[in-house]
């Protein structure tokens, strides 16, 4: 699903709209977590793009080796391109190996494990941003924050500013194409990354991302029961806090 007629121009739109939030807010700096896949490296080279302070953040935790060696790849791109970014890298294996020690008693449930990993990199992100006056900024797409809920809650779905949650996977694609993201990235098979087995959102999600872009579009198609079955099962996610009120 492609509705984007100038990926020129959709850029200089988001890296105004990113410079505008920060600097209307009285903020210093944007914080993004580096994972290799494609829709961190959109965002976090859109907020180079911007000219103002940005921490890249890369945060494995017993990461696949491919997926652990692109986000070094683009780490390293960001570093080598732009001035105004900062990278780091916090290997917080041990960190959640602690962690699911100290929790043994309630250890053992995949998913929440999983979870954890996510959630764990989100203290991280706001430790950082908290000591730089900087922001977290999202890296979830449509298809995921507004379609199937795809994120974890608190984990990458706990972010300050949400640049490319408008945009479809395919033109989150296209977009990292026009800005020179490393092919070996777009090329890459869409994943999480928190599970041993590697296991990628397509084995999770049960469709693909353009069948679920055409059935978010349409209400029909191949995806749609995917979609209904993830958006119905996440829609906690989606919705305001349910509040008791007086």
């Amino acid at each position: 699903m492609n509705r984007v007629e100038n990926y020129a121009v959709l850029k200089d739109r988001i890296v105004t709209w990113l410079s505008d939030y920060l600097n209307n807010n009285g903020l210093k700096s944007f914080v993004v977590g580096v994972s290799g896949g494609i829709d961190s490296s959109v965002v976090s080279t859109l907020c180079a793009e911007t000219g103002l302070p940005t921490y890249a953040i890369g945060m494995p935790i017993h990461q696949n080796e491919e997926q652990e060696n692109l986000s070094d790849t683009h780490l390293e791109y960001l570093q080598n391109t732009y001035s105004n970014v900062i990278v780091h890298k916090f290997d917080l294996t041990k960190v959640f190996d602690t962690f699911q020690f100290t929790m043994k008693e309630f250890g053992h449930n995949k998913l929440s494990l999983a979870n954890s990993r996510s959630r764990l990199r989100m203290v991280n992100l706001y430790q950082v941003a908290g000591s730089v006056g900087g922001i977290v900024v999202g890296t979830g797409n449509k298809v995921e924050d507004y379609g199937v809920g795809f994120y974890t809650k608190y984990g990458d779905g706990g972010v300050d500013i949400a640049p490319i949650a408008d945009l479809y996977k395919t033109e989150v694609w296209e977009l990292g194409k026009f800005l020179g993201v490393d092919s070996r990235i777009i090329e890459a098979k869409p994943t999480d990354g928190l599970w041993d087995d590697g296991r990628t959102d397509e084995d999770q999600l049960g469709a693909s991302y353009a069948d679920l872009e055409e059935a978010m579009e349409t209400g029909s198609g191949p995806g749609i029961e995917s979609l209904l079955k993830f958006a119905s099962m996440n829609n906690h996610k989606m919705q305001p806090i349910p509040t008791f009120k007086l």
